[in-house]
């Protein structure tokens, strides 16, 4: 279907979406549970629209990266070493959602997202409780094990991702960084790098639906850069409690389309 084939509230709902999908992306993530269903809406089979999602959020992400360009410089050491393990599971994960049915991972999607959010929440409490500051040896064993879960991450990242930024988010709080720019810094390129080799993959099946995608990377672009770019200006605590609601939102409409509807 080209964009000849669509209405023009269709074209706009789209470019819409996608432009909310990447502020949302940009400042926290869950971005694809509004391209996703908007895609569903005009039409879109399931694993297509899945798949152009992926790819319309994909290119849209270099908007947000160029809003957080000051802050790459800081997070490099950590990128060098999450790099591997997020390119491995987003490539496993994109395998998996050609090979099996979405419906197990549909379900686990509220969960999932709700637990993040919570970790997310209380990162300031576990810090005190466990005495955070720790020592060089322990800070290591740390961030191992959150290497280690980054990788469940980006296989889930790859089969579907809503969700996957506050994950990041709460797993970069429990080793340590504090500063949430330099923090959404990370979750942003990491995220790309999950969203790359899932789009790759999705491209050479022939799963991209290209008019969709071109018209969703316009409001992608928009948006990951406009979310990216005021989401600095405001104060830190400020940014946490935002991202903390869309967590608790996210988490609220997806338990009710899987479970109450």
């Amino acid at each position: 279907m080209g964009p000849g084939s669509m209405t023009t509230g269709q074209i706009i709902c789209l470019i819409a979406a996608a432009g909310a999908g990447g502020a949302i992306n940009a400042v926290a993530g869950g971005g694809t549970l509004v391209t996703f269903p908007t895609l569903l809406l005009v039409g879109t089979p399931p694993v297509v629209a899945n798949a152009t999602s992926t790819l319309a959020l994909l290119i849209g992400n270099s908007g947000g990266i160029l809003g957080y360009r000051q802050h790459v410089p800081a997070v490099k050491p950590l990128l060098s070493r999450f790099l591997l393990v997020s390119l491995l599971g987003g490539s496993i994960g994109s395998v998996l959602l050609t090979l099996t049915s979405n419906r197990l991972f549909s379900k686990l999607v509220p969960f999932l997202i709700l637990f993040a959010t919570v970790l997310f929440l209380a990162q300031g409490l576990v810090r005190r409780l466990l005495n955070q500051t720790p020592a060089e040896g322990n800070s290591e064993g740390r961030v191992r094990l959150t290497i280690g879960f980054q990788f469940v991450v980006a296989v889930y990242g790859g089969y579907f991702g809503a969700g996957i930024g506050i994950l990041m988010l709460a797993l970069l709080g429990f080793i340590g960084l504090r500063n949430i720019h330099e923090m959404n810094t990370l979750k942003t390129v990491l995220g790309a790098l999950i969203n790359l080799v899932a789009a790759i993959w999705f491209i050479l099946l022939g799963l991209i639906d290209w008019p969709k995608a071109a018209l969703m990377t316009l409001g992608a672009l928009a948006g990951y850069y406009l979310g990216s770019h005021y989401s600095q200006k405001v104060p830190q605590k400020t940014v946490r409690v935002a991202i903390t609601a869309i967590g608790f939102t996210l988490s609220a409409i997806t338990f009710y389309k899987e479970f109450v509807r």
